[in-house]
């Protein structure tokens, strides 16, 4: 079971790459002049911004609270 979650997270990070790198073609080649009310290329931008703070998130260290240590910074209580 480990295997499978791990091979779903292997494949999301790499069609997230991917798309990173779509969005990256596509934004490099955009017709220029752009005006700051181009909403085309600042739904491009967004999307960008989203598929990369989405690739950290994968790889974010989430804490998850217990009753021996109910904050990060609390530390473990040893019984």
């Amino acid at each position: 079971m480990m295997e499978d979650y791990e091979e779903c997270l292997a494949i999301a990070r790499s069609e997230l790459t991917l798309a990173r790198q779509s969005l990256n073609a596509e934004i490099a080649n955009y017709p220029t002049p752009i005006s700051g009310c181009d909403a085309q290329f600042n739904h491009l931008l967004a999307e960008r911004e989203k598929v990369r703070r989405t690739l950290l998130t994968l790889d974010d260290a989430v804490f998850v609270p217990t009753p021996r240590s109910p904050t990060p910074n609390a530390g473990v209580e040893s019984r």
